[in-house]
């Protein structure tokens, strides 16, 4: 029996060398999330790698991508992507983080997208300390959680869901764990008080994916932004610092998505993470390629919201220093009180945190992409975009382009310890765990370092402790917001938070809340609802075939709480807009309008109901050049196997019109107009195929699509188009076939009007196969 356990313990204390087991221990060790432990950049890990050799890594796989690993008990995490043309898809993969072996990956197509250039796997996954479930944002909107075996948890399409608008630059953030909360970001146009476009935070609850809250605490955006959430326990609230789509640098309170105060800092977007040092300042860095901006520190304000709104604040107000360092989307790290970053023209900066002091620059390269450097063990490990003895030219460049690592030893005089060429294009940022360096680039993922336990690996940081919650002054509904079919019936739980937004008490039996329909003071359109709150504590929308949207109050004692919800009608859907009110006035044109049915994501500033010959439509907008393309979303993102048709004419005359066209299944059909084809695209640089199609300006057509899947996955999508009250063609007019076709896909409307004429459509009907 003895001879027996020797084996086995032996085994068991080899499982312990490499991941030590602390009875006050989190469940999960690793490097949890791209910027580490110390949100900072950071490793604390001693015994990595002065030198690499890039042809004879510890290991090295095939799966390309400007992404960060993560790692947690033994397996690696990272987003990347496989595939050519239009069957290209991105989406997570594990490895064995000590052979390279793959465990397992999902993977997901891009559509309704603009993304250019192969600008896949931006962002990066999070690990949750708790479970070890791994969650990751894809470039168009898939936010999914997976555990650690590849069990998918949830998914939501955000982009279908949320309205998350997609961008060429193809930045997409990174998740960030926050107690029970997933967060992430992103551009959205969504419904009701999110209509207009805004940089938005979103917070699910990790395990079941429910909305816990939403939070807008920027002004109106002018780019993406990908900068990554610093969190933090500050004037006990759990705060989210970040920079913003908007160009301002901003705080929220992590737990309820209250928007504090934000700086506005740059004419532009801000993608670069801030850092947070002394516990007094925030340091951030913006500009951009053709406007050089700053490296700057802000002193925290310490201001309380008297509305909705954050406060805004002057920069001369709280600005401590500036440096004339710029970079537009490359973060700065932060070694003591050093910062170091890359600027735009490939620069490697040391700064001094204190005083804005530049120590000293040493040049690297010709421009800095995404990455940043990386800090462990005395050493700097700083990707450059391209090698500068290699042949890359960008981000456009071809696969066999070559990018650069330098290993560096910081100090009042940089020293290079290591320049090598790497194969593909350097966007990620490498990381380093139990002594081994990760790096991935636009053509492998590199391991570097020593086979396995490094003695150099620190102790897991110590977990600050929150602050004790105190009397409860509101109530926080979870989920925040449903989306029902007629007949269905959500369930909802609730808990009273204190005013820092800590959970003060759980409600044990939300039978106990009141409910009412609430329309917000601020709302422009004044709608409800079609549901109610039976005595099980549920809401349970109408039966009636009806779209509706609205909010509702519960109050339970003194506190109150909100959620808000829509009702989507089961297929067949026909709307021709003629029992729209048109009750607003569009002042510079002095025309009647009506904002468009509010259940519809992403139609609010993008679209307006007006009458047009006798007839009321919904007619494209043209005073806001960031909504000059439109996509509107009007089911749920589980649809498949439908036809959508509807009427659609341009404006313009035969030298100058837009585009109009409809979504089926994640494809846009659309007539373009100047170009005279009828096309259909997913991606518009992977999938997408024309055919000539005369038509004309000021003329209604009718435009018809399918999409058929085939049991092996494969798909094919269909669209006609012919003249109003002409009969209709047997024949389609374009068919596309696509190898890993989409699956599902909410129908919507899309319009495109670069040249200001407008586009219209009318009588859309969906219709089941």
């Amino acid at each position: 029996m003895k001879a027996k356990l020797i084996p086995l313990i032996a085994m068991l204390l080899a499982s312990v060398a490499i991941f030590p087991i602390e009875l006050n221990a989190a469940p999960v060790r690793g490097w949890l999330a791209w910027r580490g432990p110390e949100q900072s950049g950071v490793s604390r890990e001693t015994g990595l790698p002065d030198k690499v050799d890039p042809k004879n890594p510890l290991w090295r796989a095939e799966f390309p991508g400007a992404s960060t690993p993560v790692i947690a008990n033994g397996k690696l995490y990272i987003m990347g992507y496989l595939g050519d043309g239009a069957d290209l898809q991105e989406g997570i993969a594990c490895f064995d983080a000590e052979t390279g072996k793959q465990l397992w990956s999902q993977r997901y197509n891009d559509f309704i997208s603009d993304t250019i250039y192969g600008r896949y796997a931006t962002s990066s996954p999070t690990i949750d300390p708790e479970t070890g479930n791994v969650f990751m944002q894809g470039t168009q909107g898939i936010l999914a959680g997976f555990t650690p075996d590849g069990k998918l948890l949830w998914k939501k399409s955000l982009m279908e869901e949320f309205g998350r608008l997609t961008f060429p630059n193809a930045r997409t953030a990174s998740p960030v764990i926050e107690g029970d909360l997933v967060i992430t970001r992103g551009i959205t146009a969504n419904w009701g008080a999110q209509g207009p476009a805004a940089d938005r935070f979103y917070a699910f609850d990790k395990k079941t994916g429910e909305l816990v809250w939403s939070s807008s605490p920027s002004d109106r955006p002018k780019d993406n932004s990908f900068s990554h959430p610093y969190i933090t326990t500050r004037g006990g609230k759990r705060v989210l610092f970040s920079a913003l789509g908007d160009g301002s640098v901003a705080a929220v309170n992590a737990r309820t998505g209250e928007a504090l105060w934000r700086v506005p800092l740059f004419r532009a977007g801000i993608n670069a993470t801030v850092l947070f040092h002394n516990n007094d300042k925030l340091i951030a860095i913006f500009g951009v390629p053709y406007e050089p901006g700053q490296l700057v520190a802000l002193k925290i304000p310490d201001v309380t919201p008297t509305n909705a709104l954050p406060v805004v604040i002057e920069r001369k107000g709280v600005e401590l220093w500036a440096a004339e360092i710029s970079t537009s989307t490359s973060s700065p790290i932060l070694v003591g009180d050093v910062v170091y970053v890359v600027a735009e023209k490939g620069d490697l900066c040391a700064v001094n945190a204190n005083t804005g002091e530049v120590k000293w620059k040493l040049k690297l390269g010709i421009e800095q992409r995404n990455s940043c450097p990386f800090y462990a063990d005395g050493k700097l490990y700083v990707p450059m975009l391209e090698d500068p003895a290699g042949k890359g030219s960008g981000d456009g460049a071809e696969a066999g382009s070559k990018g650069a690592l330098y290993i560096i030893k910081p100090g009042d005089q940089p020293e290079i310890l290591q320049h090598t060429e790497l194969d593909g294009l350097c966007f990620g940022t490498p990381v380093a765990y139990n002594g081994k360096l990760y790096m991935q680039t636009k053509k492998y993922l590199y391991c570097w370092g020593k086979k396995g336990n490094n003695p150099g690996l620190p102790e897991e940081p110590k977990v600050e402790p929150l602050p004790k919650a105190g009397v409860a002054k509101a109530l926080q509904v979870i989920p925040s917001e449903v989306t029902l079919r007629p007949g269905q019936s959500a369930s909802f739980r609730a808990r009273k938070l204190d005013a820092n937004g800590f959970v003060a008490e759980e409600v044990a039996d939300v039978k106990t809340l009141k409910w009412a329909s609430y329309i917000p003071p601020t709302a422009r359109v004044k709608s409800t609802m079609n549901g109610t709150f039976g005595a099980d504590g549920k809401l349970a929308a109408d039966p009636a075939t009806k779209p509706s949207a609205g909010a509702f109050e519960a109050t339970l004692g003194d506190l109150k709480g909100y959620i808000r919800g829509r009702v989507l009608p089961y297929l067949p859907l026909s709307q021709d807009f003629e029992n729209i009110v048109l009750s607003e006035t569009n002042l510079v044109e002095e025309a009647a309008f009506a904002y468009p049915p509010l259940p519809w994501i992403g139609a609010r500033f993008k679209f307006e109901v007006r009458e047009l010959d006798g007839n009321k439509v919904m007619a494209k907008t043209i005073d806001n050049k960031f909504f000059q393309r439109a996509t509107v979303f009007l089911g749920a993102p589980d649809a498949k196997n439908y036809t959508i048709e509807a009427d659609v004419m341009s404006d313009g005359n035969r030298r100058k019109m837009s585009e109009v066209g409809l979504i089926n299944q994640r494809y846009a059909i659309v007539l373009k107009g100047n170009d005279q084809k009828l096309e259909v695209s997913s991606n518009f640089e992977r999938l997408r195929e024309v055919v000539e199609f005369r038509w004309q300006p000021k003329v209604w057509y009718h435009l018809k699509t399918r999409v058929d899947i085939a049991a092996d996955g494969t798909g094919v999508v269909r669209g006609k188009a012919w003249k109003k009250g002409e009969p209709e063609p047997d024949a389609w007019t374009i068919e596309v076939k696509h190898q890993t076709a989409h699956q599902e896909g909410s129908p919507g409307l899309f319009g495109f009007s670069p040249q200001d004429e407008r586009v219209y459509i009318d009588n859309v009907k969906v219709t089941a196969n």
